[in-house]
């Protein structure tokens, strides 16, 4: 009887495409371990990330290939994940966070836009599943994790013999927040003491082993956040936000400062999106027609989720159901952590000249932007209309010796440009400019 090849194996596997990259698993590196012996096959499919939500089909579709090869009669496969490429290492010496796996920043850079409920509700979508996760409560001046859970003042933290805090547990999942040792007090603290206190909620807080860590950051973008950021390696940082103008301005700062500390953004979720009609089904928007000027073309970062107003996430959280929407937002922002550093290598090269920016193409294509028509092009919350998606800015009153003073490229989606007017907001995704999506010139 002939035995199949390793070659045959491949083949069969190759036409298994991840639906995020867009190639194949085995042009992605995924198979490892390969084994023949004799009508036996087995090997390994690495993931980029231990959740990832397609590992079951990938599993499913590998058995199906291999197991039509003709001389196969058993099929092994070990679904794995692969190890962090930046360990944390450079941690402080002592840290806890050395045995969690990823970390997950959910931000909001504003207030009262429903972060903290948001961060919950995926860490108990990704527990629910069986990883091990805990959550953080970074906010010192508003911790709202105590009050998320039911947590009472009769239930403060306490430390081991190694003086760590221990997490309290809640529906799988082990949480942390300021409010555990403020209790009902105010939080009256300076900056120093500030920072002391992050560093021993984030350095000493006993989690064990943790797939992920969701870190839910306190809004804003000023140095408690900055402080967080650069004592952390955080995987990633999603954004939470609603349609309000306000939000969304202070979601290009948000964006701005992930980037420039090196934090990769996976995405946003647009949180009180909509309110779902009990009759139809139908979505009627709160604050404006989703079809206005979507987060997504104007920041270049894919939108993760649309979460609806909901009666049950203004209560404490006692129970957990899997709600449709988180279980979207969970698989989402999985995913976006397996695929950023991958997606990395599709970004364009930036430069510019004395008149305009180009753009060059992994494939080698070119566009090219005067600097009036893309300080024109800008479609941040100063210069569109959030509503009505109607242009603000008065193109004649451009300068036509504008410049920019400086470009940063955002991560694989965007760039941001500050230019020489002042204005320091633009965001220009770079899909906008690819060649295919360029309309002619007539």
């Amino acid at each position: 009887m002939s035995h199949v090849s390793q070659e045959q194996v491949l083949d069969a596997l190759g036409h298994i495409m991840d639906p995020d990259l867009h190639r194949d698993i085995v042009s992605l590196g995924f198979i490892k371990n390969l084994t023949i012996e004799r009508e036996c096959v087995s090997f390994d499919i690495e993931l980029t990330t231990p959740a990832c939500p397609v590992k079951e089909r990938f599993k499913r579709q590998a058995q199906e290939a291999v197991g039509a090869l003709p001389g196969v009669m058993d099929v092994k496969i070990r679904m794995t994940a692969a190890r962090k490429q930046s360990p944390m290492e450079a941690l402080q010496e002592g840290s806890t966070l050395k045995d969690v796996g990823t970390v997950i920043a959910i931000s909001s850079c504003k207030g009262g836009v429903g972060k903290s409920t948001i961060a919950a509700h995926i860490a108990l979508e990704v527990a629910r599943r069986g990883f091990r996760v805990g959550l953080l409560d970074a906010d010192l001046y508003g911790p709202s994790i105590p009050t998320l859970f039911g947590i009472g003042p009769s239930e403060g933290v306490v430390g081991n013999k190694d003086k760590q805090l221990i997490p309290l547990e809640r529906l799988g999942l082990k949480l942390m927040s300021f409010g555990f040792i403020l209790k009902d007090s105010p939080a009256v603290m300076r900056g120093p003491m500030v920072s002391q206190y992050l560093m021993q909620i984030l350095h000493h807080t006993a989690w064990g082993e943790l797939d992920y860590l969701f870190i839910d950051m306190p809004p804003g973008t000023g140095d408690i956040q900055l402080t967080l950021t650069q004592s952390v390696p955080l995987d990633g940082a999603v954004i939470v936000t609603t349609r309000q103008a306000l939000s969304l301005v202070d979601v290009s700062r948000g964006i701005l400062m992930f980037e420039k500390v090196k934090v990769p953004m996976l995405g946003l979720i647009e949180n009180m999106s909509y309110v779902l009609c009990e009759h139809c089904d139908n979505r009627n928007y709160v604050f404006g027609d989703n079809a206005n000027a979507s987060l997504q073309e104007r920041f270049g970062l894919e939108t993760l989720a649309e979460i609806p107003i909901e009666r049950q996430l203004t209560t404490a959280i006692h129970t957990y159901a899997p709600l449709s929407h988180f279980v979207k937002a969970a698989d989402h922002v999985i995913r976006a952590v397996g695929k950023h550093t991958r997606l990395q290598s599709q970004a364009p090269a930036i430069g510019q000249d004395t008149h305009a920016v180009t753009l060059t193409w992994p494939d080698g294509s070119k566009t090219t932007l005067d600097f009036k028509t893309l300080r024109g092009s800008c479609s941040c919350a100063l210069c569109i209309d959030e509503m009505t998606g109607e242009q603000q800015l008065d193109k004649a009153s451009i300068s036509e010796d504008i410049v920019p003073e400086e470009i940063i490229p955002l991560g694989h989606y965007a760039f941001s440009v500050r230019w020489s007017d002042g204005h320091a907001s633009s965001i220009y995704a770079y899909d906008r400019f690819k060649p295919e999506n360029l309309k002619p010139k007539t």
